[in-house]
């Protein structure tokens, strides 16, 4: 028996049909999510930070609006998220002058080098962190910085360098920030 003419069109709607749905869920190609002007602190653009967005549709910045630490306030967090995960991660933390600090085991099996600006330390391809004594205004402490983000959709050779600039200007920013040479 052969199919007629109305046949025909329902099974070819019905394919177009399940093409079309297919080319909206697995198939969807999502765009690079647009950061807000002021991201961390306000210590990065979001063009310095776009390489770690990687693709999404929604961007949610979960920071403090600066970076300011004193003997009252000891951290600041910022988080970003795209579509609910976290992409970047920059902290700040203050602590008592000569509290012991200690690399987690995990930083180490990174196979961290130091960076040539700072004596206390490690870089490694997702991440950077330094660990420095400061003279405050009115008191000594020490000073955590610490930057990590998604690198899969940065090539390897790109991910160390992209740190090393990134916790340049950050270094910069919070010392001006927590008072750390005043």
């Amino acid at each position: 028996m052969m199919a007629g003419p109305r046949t025909h069109r329902a099974v070819v709607a019905v394919a177009v049909g399940a093409a079309l749905l297919a080319g909206c869920s697995d198939g969807k190609v999502s765009a690079v999510p647009e950061l807000p002007a002021s991201t961390c602190f306000g210590a990065f653009t979001p063009t310095e930070l776009a390489p770690f967005m990687g693709t999404g549709e929604e961007v949610r910045v979960a920071a403090p609006a600066d970076a300011r630490l004193t003997a009252g306030r000891k951290s600041a967090i910022c988080n970003i998220y795209v579509d609910g995960k976290t992409r970047f991660f920059a902290s700040a933390e203050r602590l008592p002058q000569g509290q012991h600090f200690s690399w987690a085991p995990a930083v180490d099996e990174q196979k961290p080098e130091p960076l040539p600006f700072a004596e206390n330390s490690k870089l490694w391809d997702s991440g950077v962190a330094i660990f420095l004594s400061c003279n405050g205004p009115t008191e000594a402490f020490e000073l955590k910085l610490w930057l990590d983000g998604s690198t899969e959709q940065i090539k390897q050779e790109e991910r160390r360098p992209l740190f090393t600039g990134l916790m340049k200007k950050y270094l910069d920013f919070a010392r001006q920030q927590t008072g750390c040479g005043a």
